[in-house]
């Protein structure tokens, strides 16, 4: 008799009234226990469905038919199934190997070989847990590259400012490092980037102390997988950047850079930064008909701040805080400056200025606009500290003003256009000069590196 009629015989003597001793068999490897899933999925399987009908099915009978196989008896009833579900994950778990499916029922789903994560149609299974984003000079939500690729990537991210205690007080020459206007507008571009960002879901970590060991702490404290910060070009910058990654590497969390403090993206240049001409007319010769990239608009909603760590907001710092004089922001009349720092302030002043740049005449080769009190955009404090963008101002531009050309193109007479607002172009372009060549020589230090500042913005 062959085995399929051994085991059609044994089901049917299993079949009598004492359900209690209900039994059925079941064929494993030999000299091996059975595979905890393996194990889990036979159970199931019998306690779905009658025994006689498990054993007619044809792919299992073909199972059945090795030569002296080794027999072991798994219970039907239903309770005995937590028990066996137990008792098989504690056993330490050969390697596993499952040459074919058990059954034919279309119902029941193949077994697995590895994990897995589940379906989500979010993506969230492949986001980083956590991450931080280091806000530098990018004190904006528009066009701001690094922050949106972290909320993009991240579950839950930890938007942090530096205040360091190594940008004030006095220099070695008896100087403020920063003056008391600059920090008050600093400390209302801060304020107002922790209303946009609280506006979107988020939220703006404020501390006052040295970035590689705010930032190790924060990262630590939240179990963060990444930093996100955009690059920067001067010396000291740079200098905090390698902290940065010295630190971050002992903790064994991913440094990403971005870029987006020029008109020009600096992986678009046709040279290499430490190749790039040292004169500015060799410099726009050769970006001359460089196309600008566009601007990314603002995320509508940003992940929230990471639950692991608890870590609260904090506190806005006071000019006193800081070490800076608060008596020395007041004007002789007794009033704080004008000027008020942040992203909102600075869309505005960009939204009057395209304006007022529509409604100018076409004044022909004269430069006649640029002088008085249109001298310039006065909008260089809001570029400085990144409260917007480059590629925003010359995109803004190119939309509202019709005679915005590019700063490339020629005159019928060949001379250069400066008329209306084509004369910004050629500054945001010296701009750009100057922060690539302070690139080129911020590290390692060079003999005869040109001292470079800020153009006329």
């Amino acid at each position: 008799m062959d085995s399929h009629h051994q085991f059609a015989e044994k089901s049917q003597d299993n079949a009598a009234p004492d359900e209690h001793n209900k039994q059925l068999a079941v064929v494993v490897a030999p000299a091996a226990a059975p595979p905890p899933f393996a194990t889990a999925s036979f159970s199931l399987f019998a306690a779905a469905q009658p025994a006689t009908h498990f054993f007619q099915q044809p792919k299992i009978s073909s199972l059945f038919a090795a030569a002296h196989p080794a027999k072991a008896r798994v219970p039907t009833q239903a309770s005995s199934l937590a028990h066996l579900s137990l008792s098989a994950t504690t056993a330490s778990p050969p390697k596993i190997s499952f040459k074919s499916t058990i059954s034919a029922n279309p119902l029941q789903s193949p077994l697995t070989l590895g994990p897995h994560r589940p379906l989500d149609p979010s993506g969230a299974a492949g986001l980083r847990r956590a991450s931080v984003v280091w806000f530098r000079s990018d004190l904006r939500v528009h066009d701001n590259e690094c922050l949106n690729a972290a909320h993009n990537e991240s579950m839950s991210v930890l938007n942090v400012y530096c205040f360091d205690p190594r940008d004030y007080g006095k220099s070695t020459s008896g100087f403020d490092k920063t003056g008391p206007y600059r920090a008050s507008f600093l400390l209302e571009s801060v304020s107002d980037l922790r209303r946009s960002l609280r506006d979107r879901g988020s939220d703006l970590v404020v501390r006052v102390g040295r970035p590689e060991e705010v930032l190790a702490e924060m990262a630590k404290a939240v179990g963060a997988e990444a930093v996100y910060a955009h690059r920067e070009v001067s010396r000291d910058e740079v200098k905090s950047e390698e902290r940065i990654e010295a630190a971050m590497k002992e903790e064994g969390v991913e440094v990403k850079y971005f870029w987006g403090s020029t008109l020009f993206h600096v992986d678009d240049l046709p040279f290499k930064v430490e190749d790039m001409p040292t004169n500015y007319g060799g410099f726009k010769e050769r970006v001359q008909g460089l196309e600008v990239r566009k601007t990314m608009a603002a995320l509508d909603q940003l992940k929230g701040l990471p639950k692991r760590g608890d870590v609260e907001p904090g506190e806005m710092p006071s000019l006193t805080d800081l070490g800076v004089n608060p008596s020395a922001s007041m004007g002789q009349d007794g009033k704080a400056p004008s000027m008020v720092g942040g992203e909102t302030e600075a869309l505005q002043r960009l939204k009057k200025f395209t304006a007022e740049c529509q409604a100018q005449p076409n004044k022909g080769n004269s430069n006649d606009n640029i002088y008085g009190t249109s001298f310039s955009s006065k909008i260089a404090p809001w570029l400085t500290s990144g409260c917007i963008s480059p590629r925003a101002m010359f995109e803004e531009l190119k939309k509202t003003t019709s005679n915005v050309i590019s700063a490339a193109s020629k005159n019928d007479d060949g001379g250069s256009s400066s008329t209306g607002s084509n004369w910004l172009m050629y500054e945001l372009m010296w701009r750009d000069f100057f922060r690539f060549i302070t690139k080129r020589y911020s590290s390692p230090v060079k003999q005869g590196a040109p001292a470079c500042t800020g153009a006329l913005v």
